[in-house]
């Protein structure tokens, strides 16, 4: 026989672990927060264990509530999932994707077509963010990255790992009299995406230059509008795979240092929630990415 608590009681629970608030949860399940302390402490009784440790107004997991949280959530989340799939079953085919605005304009949807003609049961629906998914707040099915693999609730496929490399048009280095150089580097406008300020200043460090100031030029939220502001020649960009294929193999962009090419600090990778993880429509969605990424020239040779 099964021993469960009472389910109002691991509602509570769970809601207030995921809140970090006993308000929070009370505002969510739509109760009194004295409830919500009530069923919690019903379910301590239950189990035997503290789960919260109460200071003043404020709450934390005790190490007892740090491992019994991710096994509701999960318990929760499969609940849900299982529960909108039969009420809404046309909604099990869409899966949704999170990914940062440069890969998904420059990489990703040039490639969609031929997924939705291969699995034409699935629809693919892509949210863009500068932020990173936070699963525990998010109804996204899975994203595509760039870090490292932290979190051990989640699953991660490893992709390729990036070059660093500056990029500039043909005509910003008309601008330099004799010709750009690491020494003249100083005296160049550096365009700045400042989400990854920290890919300017890893490339500068591999190249062992301490008197240039990425911050110094203009500063952008995308590495799309970096790269088209460098293609109006209005000064120097950080560039990485797969952003920049069609630019470099036309010369609308040129690469000033080849030989100063470095590997990113982090590599890209496909996420999600660790139980998901055996859903067929990101499982297929998965296989079908890598897929991609191993018929690239630029990319296959980046899979380290």
């Amino acid at each position: 026989m099964r021993k469960i608590p009472p389910l109002n009681s691991l509602k509570s629970f769970e809601a207030a672990a995921r809140q970090g608030s006993f308000n929070g949860a009370a505002d969510e399940l739509c109760v009194s927060v004295s409830a919500i302390s009530h069923q919690i402490k019903q379910l301590e009784a239950y189990v035997g264990v503290d789960l919260f440790s109460r200071k003043n107004r404020n709450i934390e997991l005790t190490d007892a509530g740090i491992k019994y949280y991710p096994v509701l959530r999960e318990a929760f989340d499969l609940l849900a999932y299982g529960t909108e799939k039969l009420l809404k079953p046309q909604d099990s085919k869409t899966l949704t994707i999170q990914l940062y605005s440069t890969i998904a304009i420059r990489w990703l949807i040039p490639k969609l077509p031929d997924f939705q003609r291969r699995y034409p049961e699935i629809n693919v629906r892509l949210h863009t963010s500068h932020e990173d998914v936070d699963f525990s707040h998010s109804d996204v099915d899975a994203c595509i990255k760039i870090g490292s693999a932290r979190e051990a609730d989640l699953d991660y496929s490893y992709l390729f790992t990036s070059e660093l490399f500056p990029v500039c048009s043909p005509g910003y280095l008309q601008k330099f009299p004799a010709q750009l150089t690491i020494d003249n580097l100083k005296d160049a406008s550096l365009l700045q995406v400042h989400p990854s300020k920290h890919d300017w200043l890893f490339w500068l460090k591999n190249a062992k230059l301490e008197n240039v100031d990425p911050d110094s030029g203009l500063q952008f939220d995308s590495y799309d509008h970096a790269l088209s502001t460098a293609l109006q020649g209005f000064g120097i960009a950080i560039g990485m795979q797969p952003y920049l294929q069609t630019e470099l193999a036309s010369g609308m962009l040129i690469e000033p240092f080849p030989e100063l090419r470095c590997s990113h600090l982090y590599s890209w990778y496909f996420v999600c929630r660790k139980e998901k993880s055996h859903f067929k429509k990101i499982k297929v969605f998965q296989s079908w990415l890598i897929k991609q990424i191993e018929e690239s020239a630029d990319l296959s040779r980046l899979r380290k």
